[in-house]
C-alpha cells in the first residue's frame, strides 16, 4: 500500500514545488516591470507634456523630468527626442557647471566635454609614437588608435594624399599652458569655444588627432583636397570629426575641420550615416552602458 502511494506523493511535491516557484517568478516580475502606478500623478501630468517619452526610449532619465520640461518651455520647436538628448548631455545647464568624471577611462568610447572630465592625472594606457611616415615626430595616440590612424594616412597616400598628425595627445599639464595662452590672447569667453579647459581636452584621452597635408596650415584643412579625401573615407578607419559644421550648439566647440576623433568603425559608421556628434551619441548609447 505504502509503495502504491509514494508515486502519487511525489506527484504532488512536485505540483506544490512549480505552483510556489511560478508564484514567485510572476511576482519577482511585477517588481521588475514599471507601472503607471510607479508614477504620482504630478509625474505622469509632466510626462504627458513630453509626449510619454520614457516609454519609446532608453535613454530617458526620471531625475531629469522637470529639467526636461523646462528645456522644452524655452525650446519650443525641437523634437523632444532632441530636447531629452541635449539635457541629457547637459546643455540645458552652463558650461563647466556639475562637473562629473568621465567614466570608460581607457576605452575607445570615453568621452570628454565641457561636462565630463578626466581629471589632472588621467593617462591613457597604451600611449605609442605615431610613425614620421604619418605624424609629426613625438605624436602619440593609444594603441589601436594609432594602429587605425596609420592605416588611414597610408591609405590616402595610396591614393596620392598627405594625411599628417601634427597634433595627438596632450597630457594635463600641456593643455593648462595652451588654454591660459589662449586666454591672454583672447579672453577666457572667447578662449572657451575653442579651446578646452585642462581636464576636459579630449587629447587627453589619446584618441584624437589634429591633421594637416603638410603643405599649409593646420586650420586651412578644409580647403585642402585632403579633407574631401577624409569626409568620404575617415570613417571607414573609425575617426570622427569631432566638431563638425553647424554643431557648436551641441559640442560647445567652434568647427574644426582638422580634428579628428578615434571611436571605431561601428560607432564612427554610425555617427557618419545619422549626422549627429558623439556627444549625442553617447548619451542615447554608452552613458548607461553596463
Amino acid at each position: 500500500m505504502k509503495k502504491t502511494l509514494l508515486p502519487f506523493i511525489i506527484i504532488i511535491i512536485l505540483i506544490i514545488s512549480g505552483s510556489i516557484y511560478w508564484l514567485k517568478k510572476q511576482n519577482i516580475t511585477k517588481e521588475e516591470t514599471p507601472t503607471e502606478d510607479t508614477y504620482t500623478k504630478e509625474e505622469k501630468e509632466k510626462l504627458a507634456k513630453l509626449d510619454n517619452i520614457n516609454e519609446k526610449i532608453d535613454y530617458f532619465n526620471m531625475d531629469y523630468l522637470s529639467r526636461y520640461l523646462t528645456y522644452q518651455q524655452k525650446n519650443p520647436n525641437l523634437k523632444i527626442e532632441d530636447i531629452i538628448t541635449r539635457v541629457n548631455i547637459g546643455l540645458d545647464q552652463p558650461y563647466y557647471t556639475n562637473v562629473k568624471m568621465a567614466p570608460y577611462l581607457n576605452q575607445i568610447y570615453i568621452l570628454s566635454n565641457k561636462y565630463l572630465a578626466l581629471g589632472e592625472n588621467y593617462v591613457p594606457d597604451n600611449l605609442e609614437t605615431l610613425s614620421s611616415e604619418c605624424a609629426r615626430s613625438g605624436m602619440q595616440l593609444v594603441h589601436e588608435a594609432k594602429e587605425k590612424f596609420e592605416e588611414l594616412c597610408l591609405a590616402a597616400k595610396k591614393d596620392g594624399y598627405t594625411i599628417r598628425a601634427m597634433s595627438s595627445y596632450r597630457d594635463y599639464n600641456y593643455q593648462l599652458n595652451l588654454y591660459n595662452r589662449y586666454v591672454k590672447q583672447d579672453g577666457k569667453e572667447a578662449a572657451d569655444t575653442y579651446s578646452a579647459r585642462a581636464g576636459h581636452s579630449e587629447h587627453q584621452t589619446g584618441l584624437v588627432v589634429d591633421v594637416d597635408n603638410n603643405q599649409i596650415d593646420y586650420t586651412l584643412f578644409e580647403q585642402t583636397k585632403e579633407y574631401k579625401w577624409m569626409q568620404e573615407n575617415a570613417y571607414k578607419y573609425g575617426f570622427i570629426m569631432r566638431y563638425p559644421k553647424d554643431k557648436d550648439n551641441i559640442t560647445g566647440y567652434e568647427y574644426e575641420s582638422w580634428h579628428y576623433r578615434y571611436v571605431g568603425k561601428e560607432i564612427a559608421t554610425y555617427i557618419k550615416n545619422n549626422n549627429i556628434t558623439f556627444d549625442e551619441y553617447y548619451v542615447r548609447f554608452i552613458e548607461n552602458k553596463k
